[in-house]
């Protein structure tokens, strides 16, 4: 069962890191790992969200949405997306970015460095959004409650979380060109191009919250739709298609499916940058992750079991923050990419252990780990 549903993500990390030692040796081995382990976690919410909608959607669309969906997720979004970026912020044309990524490594490294400041400051401003949207929402389970309890409570203002991104990245901009101006540099004037940058990630972030409600306001009238039709049926006994049902409702799923992936796709190819500027690297390590986020997608629609380890959400999400102020801090100073990927690795797997030893707490008090309950025993094993 194991080897049935991972068997192709078994696979493709094989290649991938066969591939990357060759390409670049133990060192891009290194990265291309902490990449794959970022993607992972990172999406890991993803997968247990994509496994509860998949739940209600029919085979076929099922299949659709596991073969043609995951083409999107994994060439459209892990491996064209970076080379856009790229190719965007150094003011390449696409197939100049790969040809330089691959024939002259040391201008495509200068071009990319020079640009690196707009790609810190957009992706910096998206991850950072996405954590303050986490942590100042009120969760019935809180992983770090002694941080988490008190910023719910400020959350509750309106429009907080962009007040805040907005002030990180005025004072990034700030520093960064008194900085530039102190030592004399040439990117003084690229103060007003960090601002310009973080504010288009914070456009961005916004854009996609929106469409994903858009699309889940949608999927919610369908199936509101799709019961009020089955309910009719039964009254007048009439037999209805659930091939219909199903794929009128499983339509607007997968359109949401697809955004809501998008949005998340975001995270791990934003967060990439943090480690490494190398479109080749980044596609592999970015490539392994989406194989297996699809497996544990296809996991959890089978077995419902990972849904369990309730902290990895929280993990995940201080591991976003921590990139988010990684990148935004490296638009001055440079940081080493295996102390960036190091962060990400240690939250998830902190995360990890809390969960289990809340787990282990409950049933030992008798409870039930995964309903989500907040009782004595998960109180006493929370941080």
């Amino acid at each position: 069962m194991l080897l049935k549903t991972f068997g192709w993500s078994f696979a493709v990390t094989a290649v991938g890191l066969v591939a990357a030692v060759f390409y670049g040796g133990w060192q891009a081995f290194g990265i291309v790992a902490i990449l794959s382990i970022l993607e992972i976690s990172l999406s890991f919410d993803n997968a247990v969200i994509n496994a509860g909608i998949l739940k209600k959607m029919n085979a076929f669309w099922q299949k659709i949405f596991l073969t043609v969906g995951v083409l999107i997720a994994v060439f459209g979004m892990r491996l064209v997306f970076p080379v856009v970026i790229v190719a965007i912020s150094a003011q390449l044309g696409p197939i100049e970015a790969i040809d330089l990524s691959f024939n002259d490594p040391d201008r495509y490294k200068e071009l990319v460095t020079d640009a690196h400041p707009s790609i810190a400051a957009f992706g910096g401003m998206f991850l950072l959004m996405i954590f303050l949207d986490f942590i100042f929402e009120d969760r019935d389970i809180q992983w770090l409650r002694w941080i988490e309890r008190p910023l719910a409570r400020l959350g509750k203002i309106d429009m907080l979380s962009v007040c805040v991104a907005l002030i990180v990245l005025l004072i990034s901009a700030m520093t960064f060109a008194t900085q530039a101006h102190q030592h004399g540099g040439t990117h003084a004037d690229k103060a007003s191009t960090v601002m310009l940058s973080g504010i288009a990630g914070l456009i961005t972030y916004l854009v996609v919250g929106g469409l994903s409600g858009f699309f889940e306001n949608k999927l919610e009238e369908e199936e509101e739709r799709e019961h009020e039709a089955e309910e009719e049926a039964r009254k007048s006994g009439k037999s209805v298609s659930s091939v219909v049902l199903a794929g009128k409702a499983a339509f607007f799923m997968f359109l949401y499916l697809e955004v809501l992936d998008a949005s998340f796709s975001f995270d791990g190819v934003i967060g990439a940058f943090a480690i490494t500027n190398e479109i080749v690297l980044m596609a592999l390590g970015l490539g392994i992750g989406a194989m297996y986020v699809r497996s544990l997608t296809v996991y959890l629609v089978r077995q419902g079991t990972l849904d369990d380890y309730v902290y990895l959400e929280h993990g995940a999400h201080y591991a976003i923050g921590a990139l988010s102020i990684i990148l935004l801090v490296t638009i001055q100073f440079e940081i080493h990419e295996l102390i960036t990927g190091s962060v990400g690795v240690i939250l998830i797997a902190w995360s990890f252990w809390s969960s289990v030893r809340r787990n282990k707490a409950m049933a030992a008090a008798g409870g039930e780990g995964g309903d989500g309950s907040a009782s004595k025993a998960e109180v006493s094993s929370g941080v």
